[in-house]
């Protein structure tokens, strides 16, 4: 299984997009802050972690300033030179650790001292944020943060760092604060340090409380973490005796949208970041763990923008209005995540509306394959990032639609290689005879309203797949009506006329060219 990944290599052009990204993100947050919160208590059971995985931080460097004083009275006198310590500015913050764990005590020589779990390691943000700054070329901190006095505004802090080894709870009230703050585009980062299964069971237990709709997925091959800055393939490991091994990447997420909002590693990544290993838990590598943990503040700083734009949706405002023989857009529920660009329909009902003479509703309904409703729409649109599946209810049902002369748009959101074997594997249910057949260039629909010779895709389409300029749309023909109309790469990321830099689709104006030339061919066909 793990050599379906492809080995990793450092991209260096690829600190000019991270430095982009870097000023992008400034433009849309602002000052930070760079602020340290104060811990409080927190819920949680004793535990069996270790209480010291690593050194404290360094202290900051100081550079001493000239300054002036003046001797004893009596005056006057001439001013001595004297030079004072002075600290330079920190960094903004980009990541906060948050405190986790009851209050611990524990001996240290002479001493009674106070601990909590989060504190184990306590450089591991230090540590690889000076390593990625070095390797990025960017200058960020980190900040602690606490449940009682955060703001729970991603503008303050984008991301926040669970990590630890014991058992934590979460109240209520701060699941949904934490719920409102992924939801307006913050990031989670869950770390079991040492691989420790306490602290594992928790954070699974916390974020299924937190976004009970959305489980947390193992990540596939093409997930944008595994190449925002590195190109990541197998994972190495290394075992509490010493031992390594090879394996697949341990990496699980939830999306939002387009953005993976959560990103989990149940085997150890802190202490990688840190640069030390104990005889204890399972871990990756710590040239590896560097890797990931840039790649995790790459894509935060290249998705931070998109994060705030999804958390803000269109309105259909004539959602409730009488539809009559006006065209309304149907979208495919399903059992993945079905609607990824919530804004996407909306602008391209807009568009439609603005450049044709077609009667179009802005209305978006919901329906399934096997509800008897999808009958009365004449395009039915579908898209997704991960697997899903048809019951047989589903495929009867769309075999009912499509002989009756319904149409069906659907594209792979973001380019994600899931959905595109999915829908192949599915659609092929419905059609066991029939197969997605590449749409030659003088086909009608690309001359429907539009005549679409030449389009132009996301850079990430030249990068892994070359210098392709012409439409790649497949499709399936049933007496000679199109019936299918599949895209590999994206086209709802373009409809929302936003910026999803790790995507593979096509540029906006294209994109909303062949939305607009598939909704004419439906309504006129």
């Amino acid at each position: 299984m793990a050599a379906a990944w492809h080995s990793f290599r450092g991209a260096q052009s690829r600190r000019e997009f991270v430095r982009q990204a870097s000023l992008a993100y400034w433009s849309a947050a602002g000052a930070l802050g760079s602020g340290l919160f104060v811990p409080s208590l927190g819920m949680g059971q004793e535990g069996s972690g270790p209480v010291d995985c690593g050194p404290p931080p360094r202290a900051r460097p100081q550079s001493r300033t000239g300054g002036e004083s003046f001797p004893p009275l009596p005056l006057p006198a001439t001013p001595l030179r004297r030079t004072e310590k002075k600290r330079p500015p920190a960094p903004p913050s980009l990541i906060g650790k948050m405190a986790l764990g009851p209050i611990r005590y524990v001996r240290r020589g002479d001493s009674r001292v106070q601990y909590r779990d989060w504190m184990t390691d306590p450089s591991d943000l230090d540590s690889l944020l000076s390593w990625t700054n070095q390797k990025l070329g960017i200058h960020y901190g980190k900040a602690e943060a606490d449940f009682e006095h955060f703001s729970f505004d991603p503008r303050e802090l984008p991301a926040l760092l669970f990590a630890g080894h014991n058992s934590f709870a979460i109240s209520e009230d701060i699941r949904s604060r934490l719920a409102r703050y992924i939801l307006d585009g913050g990031m989670i980062i869950g770390d079991a340090c040492c691989g420790w299964k306490d602290f594992d069971t928790s954070f699974r237990a916390a974020m299924a409380a937190i976004l009970p709709d959305r489980p947390l997925r193992k990540l596939t091959p093409d997930d944008p973490v595994f190449s925002s800055y590195y190109k990541l393939g197998a994972f190495r490991y290394q075992k509490a005796d010493g031992s390594r091994y090879e394996g697949e990447p341990c990496l699980e997420g939830i999306s939002i949208g387009c953005r993976t909002a959560v990103v989990y590693s149940p085997a150890d990544l802190t202490c990688g970041w840190d640069g030390h290993d104990h005889p204890r838990g399972l871990r990756v590598v710590i040239d590896q763990a560097r890797q990931i943990g840039a790649n995790y503040v790459t894509y935060l700083l290249g998705s931070y923008q998109l994060g705030r734009f999804l958390s803000s949706t269109k309105v259909y405002h004539e959602a409730d209005a009488p539809s009559r023989d006006d065209f309304v857009f149907a979208q495919v529920v399903h059992d993945g995540d079905w609607d990824p660009d919530p804004s996407a329909v909306h602008n391209l009902l807009k568009h439609v509306r603005e450049n044709s003479t077609l009667t179009i509703k802005f209305k978006k309904v919901s329906v399934r394959p096997a509800d008897p409703k999808a009958m009365g729409y004449p395009l039915l649109y579908m898209t997704g990032h991960h697997d899903f599946r048809w019951t047989e209810a589903d495929i009867a049902g769309l075999r009912h639609y499509f002989g009756a002369g319904g149409m069906m748009l659907a594209d792979a959101c973001c380019g994600r290689l899931a959905f595109h074997l999915a829908f192949q594997r599915e659609i092929a249910r419905v059609f066991p005879e029939h197969r997605l057949e590449p749409l030659p260039p003088d086909h009608p629909l690309y001359h429907a309203h539009y005549d679409i010779r030449k389009v132009e895709y996301t850079p990430r389409v030249a990068e892994d797949f070359g210098a392709i300029n012409t439409p790649g749309l497949s499709g399936i023909s049933l007496d000679g009506r199109l019936a299918v109309v599949y895209s590999r790469f994206d086209l709802g990321n373009g409809w929302e006329q936003f910026p999803h830099p790790y995507a593979y689709g096509y540029r906006d104006q294209d994109a909303l060219a062949i939305g607009t030339n598939v909704i004419v061919t439906a309504v006129t066909h």
